[in-house]
């Protein structure tokens, strides 16, 4: 009988349980061949979740077709590279796109939803509709709600966008920056009284929403909870904690976040 001459490496069984670089091996000095093409695999998917550009169209198109309302806006950033390299930018509308919204704002809104690239247009394109179909049971009106899908955009955009449509908050879902085990991460960042000029102590931030991260029911969960908890208390950020987890605190999907009378009877932004 062939004696196995290998000795088995008690942490191999743990590379299934995660995506987590661990258990690499050693071969001399160095990694094993596999692990540095496997490093540079995902370091190659990290570089493409932030260059590569959205698909505003087909993702509007995507929107449409599930019965959503929404428009496209960019920031002032004029490409990829400036993005990246002026983050302030990414932080005002273009002039163009802010005309568009002062004309479609009509009378105030509970709540707008922005979908925006952020540093990964994969996330975005992967994650942003299920997210907001997930939250349909929380948001009988969500489909008469705006959604803007923002291009070259930074969080900070969904301020100037809630400021123009006058809404009481802004919840911005956009492509977080990509790991080497997480290129596809979205982010959903809620902001009360949304204005140009605040800062991300007045927020609130859930992260890593995915299928292999926190999934849409339980993403959808949260932010529900935290809509309802900024309706009460007037604010968001520091001072709105997400006790989502806390035994014996749930969101009901049957119980609306955003009452009948709060909610818009028609839809306020013309479809794309």
């Amino acid at each position: 009988m062939t004696k196995n001459l290998c000795t088995p490496d008690p942490w191999t069984r743990l590379r299934s349980l995660t995506n987590a670089r661990l258990a690499l091996g050693r071969s001399g000095v160095s990694l094993p061949t596999a692990e540095i093409l496997r490093f540079g695999l995902a370091h190659a998917q990290a570089r493409d979740a932030v260059h590569q550009p959205l698909d505003v169209e087909t993702l509007a198109h995507a929107f449409q077709m599930a019965g959503f309302t929404s428009l496209c806006v960019a920031s002032q950033a004029p490409d990829r590279a400036s993005y990246l390299r002026r983050p302030d930018l990414g932080r005002r509308l273009a002039p163009a796109s802010a005309s568009l919204l002062q004309n479609v704002a009509t009378s105030p809104l509970p709540l707008v939803f922005v979908v925006a690239d952020g540093l990964s247009s994969l996330a975005t394109h992967s994650h942003a509709l299920p997210l907001m179909q997930a939250l349909l049971p929380y948001f009988p009106e969500l489909r008469t709600l705006p959604v803007v899908i923002a291009t070259q955009s930074r969080v900070a955009l969904g301020d100037e966008i809630g400021q123009l449509l006058r809404a009481r908050m802004v919840a911005v879902l956009i492509g977080e920056r990509p790991g080497l085990s997480s290129p596809d991460s979205l982010g959903i960042y809620l902001t009360s009284g949304p204005r140009v000029g605040l800062t991300d102590a007045q927020r609130n931030c859930i992260s890593n929403v995915r299928p292999e991260g926190l999934v849409y029911p339980e993403a959808a969960r949260k932010l529900a909870f935290l809509i309802a908890g900024a309706r009460q208390l007037g604010r968001t950020g520091v001072d709105l904690k997400d006790d989502s987890d806390a035994p014996g605190i749930a969101q009901s999907p049957e119980t609306p976040v955003l009452p009948a009378n709060e909610a818009p009877s028609h839809h306020t932004v013309c479809a794309i």
